[in-house]
């Protein structure tokens, strides 16, 4: 027998890739199991094991940097208190250190659905009880017919798994000018966001003092360095200033939304201003700005 859900999860992550650097994602996360029946006439206690499969998807992918091991872009070692990670792409060299739990290390060349579909069977295997025979996991993007981008980021004030220097979201925008949605204006961000890290103006740190690896290949007028501290540890990156955008605050959503409106109503001061911004799927804030 056969049993499924869809929308299970949402996985909102970042991933390196050869071509585009550190991009941003929002995957949502389907299920089918196979079991038997039970007494009760049931494959199997369902609440309990979307719990472990949800559970267990969130620790291990959810609010991680993807890396593809085997992409010969990747370099990583792994120390006691802190992992680092060196990577080659076509628009720059990126170079991280923090803790472990940042990561997940992916046994593929790429980040694609199959790699993750198989790196996350693997760790379901070592959880789901006997009675599941079978479990198909299928991963996709959110069916959008707007703009949207795919951002990066960290947030060290969060007390949760968002303090992680680069996680990100894949993220539709609705702009608002005097009422009507501008197509316009939601392109514009889109394009203007499209695979950007979103760094925090007090957390930019000199990047020729960061402690990462002996492989990293930095230069303070390619890349902007960042660093905090946060409960989960120290996280330290270095990233091509092509590829940020220096926010003057957090970027929580609910700052982000208000950032966009701020910069909208600078360049059309004599419009009322409406965003509305996501973070991931089905979730964000809405931010307004009247006309000076």
């Amino acid at each position: 027998m056969l049993l499924f859900v869809k929308d299970l999860t949402v996985i909102d992550f970042s991933y390196l890739c050869e071509k585009r650097g550190m991009i941003g994602e929002s995957w949502i996360v389907d299920v089918v199991l196979e079991g038997g029946l039970d007494e009760q006439n049931m494959v199997l206690d369902f609440a309990k094991v979307k719990r472990a499969i949800k559970n267990t998807i969130d620790d291990v992918a959810d609010h991680r940097l993807l890396v593809p091991v085997h992409s010969d872009a990747t370099q990583f070692e792994q120390t006691i208190d802190k992992t680092f990670v060196d990577f080659e792409s076509e628009v720059g060299a990126l170079h991280l250190a923090c803790p472990d739990e940042a990561f997940a290390f992916i046994n593929s060349d790429s980040i694609t659905y199959e790699s993750v579909v198989d790196f996350l069977r693997i760790e379901l295997g070592k959880v789901l009880p006997d009675n599941v025979e079978g479990i198909e996991l299928t991963l996709r993007t959110e069916a959008l017919d707007k703009p949207f981008y795919h951002y990066s980021h960290g947030l060290k004030k969060h007390d949760g798994n968002c303090q992680r220097i680069a996680h990100g979201h894949r993220s539709p925008i609705s702009v608002y000018e005097n009422g009507v949605e501008s197509m316009k204006w939601n392109e514009y961000w889109a394009e203007r966001w499209q695979d950007i890290y979103l760094g925090s103006k007090e957390d930019i740190y000199d990047v020729m003092a960061l402690t990462l690896s002996e492989n990293a290949k930095v230069s303070s007028d390619e890349h902007y360095g960042f660093s905090y501290v946060a409960p989960q540890g120290l996280f330290q990156l270095a990233i091509p200033k092509s590829c940020c955008e220096i926010i003057p605050h957090d970027t929580t959503v609910e700052l982000l939304a208000e950032f966009v409106a701020n910069d909208l109503s600078a360049q059309r001061p004599d419009s009322d201003f409406k965003v509305v911004a996501f973070e991931g799927v089905g979730k964000g804030a809405i931010a307004s700005k009247a006309k000076q």
